[in-house]
């Protein structure tokens, strides 16, 4: 395949960024996106030019790091990750646009690269447990019902990849927030911290300066790993009893 690219280059988070256009031989329908950007930057390399910075790691889809807009979608037309999206979804000859995530409290670091440690403060105001450390438990220690075991499971399944940020069109980070919320709050270890978690991580979540949440559902359909939109609204629920208990109602 052969293809053009118009990539986002922005050499730094104070410089002005611009389109600029590549084009890509030689490329396998099976390779990964990611794969054709290796291909792309040992192109610009070996030609004396300054690779395109992107973010990745495992490319196995688990750890969220490939955050790219592509041709407008959120990690591309298959809801996948960036790194599982393979070639085959594109045809020899076609015209890729390839940005970061746009929103305001996710600046772009160099070109494809954002800053998305609002999200690591997020989880610093609650997204944990005080359960005791040590050695594990017995599996049974602490019945969980299957029902509550699975709503968690689900939620755990979030990867803090972006997507539903760069795909509101608010920039609201809700379904990021509601899934780590919903993950600890459903299950007995979180109960403690069940009122001041969804208080706490909301309005830190406010503080970074995302948009706000008007139920688009366009986060949840950019979602790869398939955090349900009712996730939110479980989530405001939370918060709903977790205000009224603060204020004695």
């Amino acid at each position: 395949m052969k293809l053009t690219l118009r990539v986002w280059r922005q050499k730094n988070a104070d410089a002005d960024g611009t389109m600029s256009t590549y084009e890509v031989d030689g490329v396998s329908p099976d390779m990964s996106f990611l794969e054709m950007l290796d291909v792309l930057n040992e192109q610009l390399i070996l030609s004396g030019e300054d690779p395109v910075a992107f973010d990745h790691d495992c490319r196995e889809g688990i750890c969220g790091a490939c955050s790219l807009v592509i041709n407008g979608d959120a990690h591309g037309p298959e809801r996948t990750t960036t790194c599982q999206l393979h070639m085959r979804s594109f045809r020899d000859g076609d015209t890729i646009d390839v940005e970061p995530w746009r929103a305001a409290a996710f600046p772009v670091v160099k070109d494809l690269v954002v800053d998305r440690s609002a999200f690591d403060r997020i989880i610093q105001a609650g997204g944990y447990i005080t359960a005791p450390t040590g050695s594990a438990p017995e599996a049974h220690a602490t019945p969980v019902p299957k029902p509550d075991a699975d709503l968690a499971f689900e939620h755990a399944e979030c990867i803090g990849c972006g997507a539903c940020v760069a795909a509101c069109p608010n920039g609201a980070a809700m379904l990021f927030t509601s899934a780590k919320v919903n993950h600890l709050n459903v299950l007995p270890q979180g109960a403690p911290e069940r009122e001041t978690r969804v208080l706490d991580m909301v309005a830190r979540m406010d503080e970074e300066g995302f948009g706000g949440c008007t139920l688009t559902g366009e986060c949840a359909t950019a979602c790869p790993k398939g955090i349900p939109l009712m996730s939110i609204t479980g989530m405001n629920k939370e918060w709903l009893r977790a205000t009224r208990k603060a204020a004695g109602r």
